[in-house]
């Protein structure tokens, strides 16, 4: 945020989405209540920094780096802000004093601080965690507003992809030929799939996450989703790393080709029989559990989908918004649908069943598919897919890399291999080794450092690699701040550490 902006937000002073907090020497308990409140309210702006009637005092800058890491660690640490969250402070100077701004989205989920619910009024955090009425509103409220819907006015047409429209028209007409998509031009076919809306409520009008996640171009996407990916992984030989891998940042048509044709890649499909007709297994179960991956999470969570083909069993797992937590009894099962224009979407181009329908057909192609067994569909804050595979029912890996796999996927093979890489050398050692360079990654980023300064440090020559490998999950886990955080892509930027600490929490 410029200085400017933020000098009109203290000029306006408090009120239900701004909160000013002195904080010149420590955070002060009180900021993780104000946090938690807005994230459960309309979401505002944080302001260290500042006195309650808006005069600016400045951080003092002997103490910023400790308030930052207090702040960082905190945020991302279940135990303060549950579900935690993954943001960043920004420095902004005004007047020669030093203010940290901590921008709050509004969530979609009930968020706790030390196990308390606070909610926002007017001037106030309120701490509603014993008024059963005002909890029940709060998580009524929650679950009518999806994040789906979020308008983007600046998105235009052009920012869409216009081909997959037109795959859009033939996929309907396959459906049923008398789809009215079919004949609709793009603004029309937009409108009527609710991914341009206008907002009563704010006045906005657009188009919205949702029209971005299924139809945008990927720079689009990752513009307004940074932390968006899939990662799908072949995980059989090398349990350590991967023997395959697809990191998947598009659009979520082509998403769903993707981890299908992964999909194919790794897994058999047997013969059998049904009626009569031959059914492909594979594609029954995987089709439900690729869908669920893409239509029923929270796209606003950091959380990155994981797609895992081990020895044994597939795993999927997304972030959620749970409505419940536990294992999911199909007998008994209540659907929800998390994104509900992105799953009526899928429905309309044959990507997804009816609600509930799907879980039904898991439950019953996975028993045969694997011998007995049943998949475990397990909600909570994420939501995570279990799906068993017999051994017989999985292909014979072999160490080869797959001509798909990135260089990537056998880094050992690769020049920066060292001498000392031998085949002899333990898994628990190579974790081990790889451990003690990320600390000594983290110290040597104290001070802040260049990609390229901490890629010559780490010893590594493929940058794609850094990137996917080291730098992306060390920002994701908080363990790497950026200095530029409103510009990742900025040619000036920098990264820096705060080693987790939980004595600072």
């Amino acid at each position: 945020m410029i200085s400017e902006q933020l000098k009109s937000i203290i000029r306006d002073g408090e009120g239900l989405t701004v909160e000013f907090k002195e904080c010149r020497y420590q955070v002060n308990r009180d900021v993780y209540e104000t946090v938690c409140a807005f994230l459960n309210r309309s979401g505002g702006h944080i302001v260290l920094g500042v006195q309650d009637n808006g005069n600016i005092t400045g951080i003092d800058e002997d103490a910023l780096p400790q308030i930052k890491k207090d702040l960082v660690t905190a945020l991302n640490n279940s135990q303060k802000i549950n579900p935690p969250l993954y943001i960043l402070p920004e420095e902004v100077t005004i007047n020669g004093k030093k203010l940290l701004y901590l921008g709050i989205p509004e969530s979609s989920q009930v968020h706790r601080c030390n196990g308390k619910i606070f909610d926002r009024n007017e001037e106030s955090d309120l701490d509603i965690t014993n008024h059963p009425d005002a909890v029940a509103h709060l998580y009524i409220r929650k679950q009518s507003s999806f994040s789906e819907n979020r308008i983007y006015p600046y998105v235009k047409l052009e920012d869409l992809r216009v081909d997959l429209l037109h795959r859009v028209r033939k996929m309907v007409r396959a459906e049923s030929p008398n789809h009215p998509w079919a004949t609709m031009n793009d603004e029309e076919l937009l409108s009527s799939a609710r991914l341009y809306q206008h907002d009563y409520q704010t006045g906005k009008e657009g188009y919205t996450l949702a029209a971005v996640l299924l139809l945008g171009k990927d720079e689009v996407i990752q513009s307004i989703l940074p932390q968006y990916r899939i990662d799908a992984i072949l995980r059989r030989v090398n349990l350590d790393r991967y023997d395959d891998r697809d990191d998947i940042r598009t659009n979520l048509i082509e998403s769903y080709d993707r981890l299908m044709a992964f999909v194919a890649k790794h897994l058999p499909d047997p013969f059998y029989l049904e009626k009569d007709q031959r059914i492909s297994l594979r594609d029954h179960i995987f089709r439900e559990v690729v869908t669920n991956v893409l239509i029923h999470r929270e796209y606003i969570n950091g959380f990155p989908a994981k797609f895992i083909i081990g020895t044994n069993q597939v795993v999927a797992e997304n972030a959620s918004r749970p409505h419940g937590h536990g294992r999911i009894n199909p007998s008994n099962f209540t659907p929800y649908p998390k994104n509900p224009i992105i799953a009526r979407f899928f429905k309309e181009i044959g990507r997804a069943d009816e609600l509930g329908s799907g879980v039904r057909n898991l439950y019953k192609y996975t028993k045969i598919y694997s011998g007995g067994a049943d998949p475990q569909l397990l909600e909570g804050d994420t939501f995570k897919i279990i799906v068993p595979v017999t051994p017989q029912a999985t292909p014979q890996a072999t160490p080869q890399a797959t001509p798909q796999a990135t260089p990537q996927a056998t880094p050992q093979a690769t020049p920066q291999a060292t001498p000392q890489a031998t085949p002899q050398a333990t898994p628990q050692a190579t974790l081990e080794d790889e451990t003690n360079k990320i600390a000594a990654l983290l110290e040597y980023c104290i001070e802040p450092r260049s990609r390229v300064e901490i890629q010559e440090f780490m010893g590594l020559k493929d940058r794609e690699y850094f990137r996917l490998e080291i730098l992306n999950p060390l920002i994701q886990e908080g363990k790497l701040l950026l200095t530029i955080p409103e510009k990742p892509t900025s040619p000036n930027q920098k990264y820096y550490s705060h080693l987790k600490d939980s004595n600072h929490v």
